[in-house]
């Protein structure tokens, strides 16, 4: 049973680390994407200059990159702990539950606030109306907004997905009893025994 366990542990610890490095791999690709989606030159209604519309114009596009970010940075973290220093130590105790919560908290919330713009990506141009910059009218040629727009709602789907493998992976640690501190319990059970063992043993001498 005890051979057995440590393979499930050992299963569930390869699951999470796999779904971490996943996470980070696709919010740090969201992250890059929505930076970059800052080509798309947008002409104003009646005759008014255009101008260049960037993510850094949507306030949760720019938490978005942020929180993709920090999120990626916080699971190389709990890799690093994982992999390195197999979850035993004190520091990787009290650091990997925090992580478990503050990294999907931050994509989810990332993720959240980005559907909720992109259901209306528009600007104030001059003239006080309001332009579509996903609207093949507003871009220059109608190509480049359709490109601005089609990288945001990418990026967005991508962090969506960080989400979720984050969240498979914390959920497979949990099930499966991976290696952050499982092993040292056993252990130490274990060594409480054989010390009852040899405490019998004295008593008959």
């Amino acid at each position: 049973m005890h051979d057995e366990e440590k393979k499930e542990s050992k299963w569930a610890t390869a699951v999470s680390i796999a779904g971490r490095i996943a996470g980070m791999g696709l919010a740090v690709a969201a992250a890059v994407l929505m930076a970059t989606a800052s080509q798309c030159t947008v002409y104003a209604a009646y005759g008014a200059r255009p101008r260049t519309v960037t993510y850094s114009d949507f306030p949760p596009f720019v938490y978005l990159v942020g929180a993709a970010s920090i999120a990626a940075f916080l699971e190389a973290i709990a890799i690093f702990l994982v992999v390195w220093k197999k979850g035993k130590d004190k520091t990787a105790k009290v650091l990997m539950p925090l992580l478990g919560v503050a990294v999907p908290a931050l994509l989810y919330s990332a993720t959240g606030a980005a559907f909720a713009a992109v259901a209306d990506m528009s600007y104030c141009s001059a003239n006080g109306r309001r332009v579509s910059v996903c609207a093949g009218s507003a871009a220059a040629g109608g190509v480049g907004g359709s490109n601005f727009c089609r990288q945001v709602h990418i990026s967005v789907y991508l962090l969506l997905a960080a989400a979720v493998a984050v969240s498979v992976a914390e959920v497979v640690r949990g099930v499966g009893g991976s290696a952050y501190g499982g092993d040292s319990d056993s252990d130490s059970s274990s060594s409480s025994e054989s010390g009852g063992c040899d405490h019998g043993c004295h008593h008959k001498h």
